[in-house]
């Protein structure tokens, strides 16, 4: 059977850039081959740059986004912390969840879904959290919230937690600046903005979150502190402690999409992203179809649209898929037969991708 292309512009996975696709071809190295650790090592650095961070412990975690959120956490969160987690989508509940088996004590503050965070709740949802938790970007929803003024939201009020920061969507293709914005803790997957297949989670700890880390957390696998013995802290040492088989080949497609990014430019690249979804939503808003987030806090990669009344949202996706090899994502959670979420984000945030998928819904929709 032939393999077929497939557009990808559901919310993850994305197709990958052609620079990281060709990187899974390179002739494989071992995980401890002094060539592969200073490219992992220069992974790293650039990884620095695009979450906007000087963090010596900056690396890409073996696993998906939801290897970064359970890092994050196992490695902060001791019994009966207090852990404010803002929940505005379906990654607010995760967050949530994986705390809650850490052994913390969860205080949820709650959003209408497609709606951005809410800081003064969440800022005022506990006296003392040892840890306040969000998502910039909610792939749930495509809703973006104000990182920037949550940090400092959390700096003024509450300057011995923690911030914990989901930038799964975010990451490349909106702004991050964890540093100015005062963020401890953040994760990220490769297989959206950053134009990679998944299987990694670019991951960044602070000095302050690593100094009061759990020494003997839950997760072996996700022990930072082991992990920083072999990537990220190292940085360029000669003696590194094996810890577990990197995924190398992931990780060198990683390093070649992050250097077509450095090369195009980071703000290039966003700028991109801003212009495929403003083409995007415009072009839908012109065939008649609702879009769910409000346009002030619209993410531009990641764009939800509501089904019309009468149409059949998992047969218009089915159609798509089998007549143009378009993927669009469904919904989720309470929304799950009732939105569509397109995603353009890296090597796809292209006006012709845009162009593409409203062609093929116009098609689709007969409008």
């Amino acid at each position: 059977m032939p393999t077929v292309h497939r557009h990808l512009f559901g919310p993850g996975p994305s197709n990958p850039y052609p620079e990281a696709t060709t990187a899974l071809s390179k002739p494989l190295l071992g995980h401890l081959d002094p060539e592969f650790l200073a490219l992992m090592d220069a992974t790293s650095a650039m990884l620095r740059r695009v979450y906007g961070t000087q963090n010596s412990r900056t690396l890409p975690l073996s696993g998906t986004g939801s290897a970064g959120m359970e890092a994050a956490f196992v490695n902060t969160v001791r019994e009966g912390d207090a852990v404010v987690v803002a929940v505005n989508g379906l990654f607010g509940q995760r967050m949530c969840e994986v705390a809650r088996r850490c052994g913390a004590e969860v205080v949820p503050v709650e959003h209408a879904w497609g709606t951005p965070v809410d800081i003064d709740r969440v800022v005022a949802a506990h006296p003392s959290p040892t840890i306040i938790a969000a998502v910039h970007a909610e792939t749930s929803t495509g809703v973006l919230s104000d990182a920037r003024a949550l940090g400092e939201a959390v700096r003024a009020h509450h300057p011995d937690a923690l911030l914990l920061l989901d930038t799964v969507t975010s990451l490349a293709g909106s702004e991050v600046l964890l540093d100015a914005w005062g963020v401890d803790v953040a994760y990220a997957g490769t297989q959206k903005c950053l134009g990679v297949p998944p299987g990694l989670a670019p991951f960044t700890m602070s000095d302050r979150a690593y100094e009061r880390r759990v020494k003997d957390p839950r997760s072996w696998y996700l022990d930072m502190g082991l992990l920083s013995q072999y990537a990220g802290e190292a940085g360029g040492s000669a003696a590194r402690a094996y810890h577990h088989t990197a995924p190398v080949g992931m990780v060198v497609s990683l390093h070649d999409a992050l250097e077509r990014i450095e090369a195009e430019g980071l703000q290039a690249v966003q700028d991109r992203h801003r212009e495929a979804g403003r083409l995007l939503q415009d072009g839908l808003l012109d065939l008649g179809l609702e879009l769910f987030v409000p346009a002030q806090h619209r993410l531009p990669q990641l764009t939800t649209v509501v089904v019309p009344e009468g149409v059949d949202a998992a047969s218009v996706r089915r159609r798509l898929l089998e007549t143009h090899h378009i993927e669009i994502g469904a919904g989720v959670g309470p929304h799950a037969s009732s939105l569509w979420r397109i995603g353009l984000m890296g090597h796809n945030a292209r006006p012709d991708a845009a162009l593409l998928v409203l062609a093929a819904l116009r098609d689709t929709l007969g409008r």
